[in-house]
């Protein structure tokens, strides 16, 4: 195979490909660009995703309107690592922000950045999330609302283009408030917003008025929660920890671990009130729809909602994210462009975050990014599948204080799953590598990693893997990793 061709297939970029889409010239006005991000929301929690009761009328909106990608992902399932692939379009080895308390490289080019040197104004409105515990405003963006670490629900304090200010209310209507403001402003440049909402983040915390809404909803543990026989051991330990099902979740038990059948209850409160927060994100979405359209450029801007990454609720006795199992990396994605997105289009290919920023510049005719994973899904919604993924590769690193998630590196295919731990898959059970087939089993309950007839396509996974490690130079392992294990693992290469 030729390695253009080998690139495209893995999703590292190459030359754009258009068909049938408009073309962007100089004599066409550029799109303007609303890019809403969401904070740990699953992909299969909209309506227009099938979801047993919650209503996401504006969203869906949005998805009929445009594009639904129906197979979203993330490389790397924690805030940080997956927000700065989203501005770069590269993976978290690259990047370099592997952890919640590193910042976006100031020097390192981001999609709004790129924009911004080609005329654009620009904006960053909402939760930021990396490096924390710092709150100034960060370079490419001529207008910052953001705020130390993860926010309140309620009267977070903000530094609005250098000026600390309290914003009062319910945190998603406020952000809301800015942006709205923000695009009405007059103004001869087309613009870049991007909104990063705190929910449906813990702790989970609905406004008031969607607070009960969901009260009468049985909610019960899923299936998978106690379905562990196959699991590697950490899988198992990590039930009655603070990431799983008998811990504490998030405040709503005393006991901790609570394994008492009645605990059940307060796990329904978990997952109601995570869910009663996304209808205050879909209001949200529904008021900057209107305001792009009051002030005539609705059809001229490029909306796109999605989330940061996924969130557990019970599977596999899991909450948080973090690991490769679909809860987690499995991601909303949606969005809507009438002069190039076809109304009901719908992508059954897998479109990584890395993704985003290749497809936002191509779209928007600017200077594409240099040396990046991701690839341009612009040909995609024009129909043209030519050279797209077919697999892709997934990382996860190991943070101390969150001592549940061992590190990951895992390959998906369409119908394949195979999660390696670079602890050993070859060492003690708790490190035990996974493999699913997810065609028989979308729910990941068999775990086929001894399975006879499942070991030459165990042995073909291993090498693609390594292949889609090392072709985006990531061999020899660069993530950082707990000292405690550094002598199990090999120098290079995926066992």
């Amino acid at each position: 195979m030729r390695r253009r061709d080998f690139l495209k297939t893995i999703g590292i970029s190459t030359a754009a490909v258009v068909s049938g889409c408009q073309s962007i010239t100089g004599s066409v006005r550029r799109p303007n660009v609303v890019f809403i991000l969401t904070d740990d929301q699953r992909w299969d929690h909209l309506s227009c995703a099938g979801h047993p009761f919650l209503k996401t009328p504006h969203i869906d909106r949005i998805a009929a309107e445009g594009v639904m990608f129906l197979n979203a992902f993330v490389t790397s399932s924690l805030c940080s690592p997956s927000r700065a692939s989203f501005l770069s379009g590269l993976y978290a080895h690259s990047h370099g922000v592997v952890d919640n308390f590193t910042d976006y490289p100031a020097k390192m080019t981001s999609f709004p950045m790129r924009l911004r040197e080609e005329g654009y104004e620009t904006a960053y409105i909402g939760k930021w999330h990396m490096n924390e515990g710092d709150d100034s405003t960060r370079p490419g963006f001529d207008y910052w609302a953001s705020h130390k670490g993860q926010g309140n629900y309620f009267d977070s304090t903000f530094n609005v283009n250098g000026q600390q200010q309290v914003l009062k209310g319910y945190y998603t209507e406020r952000v809301t408030d800015l942006a709205v403001d923000w695009i009405r402003k007059p103004r001869t440049k087309p613009f870049v917003m991007i909104l990063g909402h705190k929910a449906p983040h813990t702790p989970f915390t609905p406004e008031p008025k969607y607070a009960h809404i969901y009260d009468d909803i049985k909610i019960d543990y899923p299936k998978s929660a106690f379905a562990l026989e196959d699991k590697p051991e950490w899988v198992k330990q990590r039930i009655d920890t603070w990431h799983g099902i008998y811990g504490p979740l998030y405040g709503f038990r005393e006991k901790f671990p609570d394994t008492r059948p009645e605990s059940v209850k307060d796990f329904a409160r978990f997952v109601r009130d995570y869910t009663a927060t996304i209808r205050s994100v879909d209001d949200s979405v529904g008021r900057v729809y209107q305001a792009l359209k009051d002030i005539g450029q609705l059809d001229n801007t490029l909306f796109v909602f999605a989330g940061d990454n996924g969130m557990f609720l019970g599977e596999h006795g899991m909450t948080d994210k973090r690991t490769m199992h679909e809860e987690s990396i499995r991601v909303p994605m949606v969005a809507r462009y009438p002069k190039c997105i076809r109304a009901g289009t719908r992508i059954d290919e897998m479109v990584l975050n890395i993704d985003m920023a290749p497809s936002i510049l191509e779209i928007c005719g600017a200077k594409s990014l240099s040396n990046i994973h991701g690839m341009s899904w612009k040909s995609l919604v024009c129909g043209d599948v030519k050279g797209w993924r077919t697999a892709w590769y997934y990382e996860y690193n190991y943070e101390k204080q969150f001592p549940y998630t061992p590190n990951v590196r895992g390959i998906r295919t369409e119908r394949w799953k195979y999660v390696h731990y670079p602890h050993g898959d070859n060492g003690p059970d708790r490190h035990k590598a996974e493999l699913y087939d997810l065609q028989n089993d979308p729910n990941e309950l068999k775990n086929l990693i001894d399975d006879p007839a499942s070991q030459t396509m165990l042995g073909q996974l291993k090498k693609q893997l390594e292949d889609l490690v090392r072709t985006t130079n990531g061999l020899p392992d660069k993530m950082p990793i707990d000292e405690g294990v550094k002598k199990e693992l090999p120098a290079a290469g995926i066992r």
